[in-house]
């Protein structure tokens, strides 16, 4: 199918996309890599009467270092974080989560913000900014702001951001070279998404050992304190235990595949301390 007629503007700056006038009336759709977006209006489940292009602004491509803060634009591709041409700080996580990204084709356009703008449950990177603490970075015509990671997915394709606003990037704390982390996902064939996502970053020098349980009906489910279950000798039903806490029945297929998720990542991190490569 193809998508029904629309218009098309590509303003230079956020403030230029702001004052497009179709805005105010709900029918202009921002769009960055138009990976998720692009096949929705194709099946007529999107059909905004205008497209605001962000690509050509500047400052959504922006990167750099707050103190010990990374920040990232949200024009920035998956392909990009994949390739190492951004400083991530964080110690090969985000390039391995990159790497398996649909396919390469998808992942030379899509980009970090337009993936966490849609917030799909099952997308790799609305789980991995759960799993760093991120802080996402807002701009509007009311000025700007930033949103926590815990109240940025309000449900499935649901964020905080309001219909005329633009996320511009996001902030999180750099992991330390001493940082282990793991990202297991389980999808039946590259490209798919995710059946079941476990991430879990245990980071010392920073105090912090978190464990998220993605790929669920919502908001990924996080663990904030993730110590006992990468302690030796942990109760094997601990894992289990917080899949059922982040909404799963215990007698489903999709509990079984989340819990073997989660103990994978466990098992990653107590024996290589990051992904093999």
């Amino acid at each position: 199918m193809k998508p029904p007629v629309f218009d098309y503007a590509r303003p230079l700056t956020c403030a230029d996309a702001f004052a497009h006038p179709d805005l105010a009336d709900g029918m202009a759709k921002f769009a960055a890599g138009c990976q998720s977006l692009g096949p929705m209006m194709n099946l007529r489940l999107a059909q905004p009467g205008m497209l605001v292009d962000l690509r050509a602004i500047a400052a959504l491509r922006e990167c750099g270092a707050q103190g010990d803060a990374a920040v990232l634009g949200a024009c920035i591709t998956h392909a990009e974080i994949e390739d190492g041409k951004v400083d991530d700080g964080t110690q090969g996580l985000m390039p391995h989560v990159a790497r398996g990204i649909a396919y390469r084709a998808v992942r030379n356009r899509g980009t970090l913000g337009g993936s966490l703008a849609h917030a799909d449950p099952a997308a790799d990177w609305i789980n991995t900014m759960c799993a760093l603490d991120a802080e996402f970075l807002v701009s509007g015509p009311r000025g700007a702001r930033t949103v926590a990671s815990a109240d940025w997915m309000l449900g499935a394709f649901t964020t905080a951001l309001e219909g005329d606003e633009i996320l511009t990037g996001v902030r999180y704390r750099r992991l330390s070279p001493a940082a282990r982390w793991a990202y297991y996902k389980f999808n039946r064939k590259p490209g798919e998404f995710a059946e079941a996502i476990a991430i879990v970053i245990d980071d010392p020098a920073a105090g912090t050992c978190r464990a998220v349980i993605g790929a669920i009906d919502g908001a990924p489910h996080r663990i904030d304190d993730a110590r006992a279950l990468l302690a030796p000798g942990a109760d094997a039903g601990l894992p289990g235990r917080h899949v059922e806490a982040a909404g799963l029945d215990a007698d489903s297929y999709e509990f079984q595949v989340h819990r073997v998720a989660l103990e994978r990542a466990i098992a990653i991190v107590q024996r290589h301390g990051r992904n093999p490569l």
